[in-house]
């Protein structure tokens, strides 16, 4: 399975690398896109899952790295929570 990370820019310019088990992330955002932090992160949600599913329907077992990687994405957004307009950019996807 083609494990994949997207490099996102918060509100605040900071830059993270995320991981991704599957290149189903790929569904559900787009490079180049601004994202509001609540939208990003249901997409994050629905993206990991489906990757952490592909991975249990492959292996028998579900991808603790992706709900992993989600529970960061949530608590890094947490900090966001309250500000009108914030954004995130997708950079980039990376192998």
């Amino acid at each position: 399975m083609p494990a994949i990370h997207f490099t996102i820019r918060w509100p605040d310019a900071s830059i993270d690398q995320c991981y991704s088990p599957s290149r189903a992330i790929q569904e559900y955002l787009e490079v180049g896109a601004h994202y509001a932090v609540p939208d990003f992160v249901e997409r994050c949600r629905s993206a990991l899952h489906l990757a952490s599913e592909r991975v249990r329907a492959k292996y028998g077992y579900a991808c603790s790295s992706a709900l992993d990687q989600f529970d960061q994405i949530e608590r890094k957004a947490a900090r966001f929570a309250g500000a009108a307009g914030a954004m995130v950019r997708i950079e980039r996807f990376t192998q």
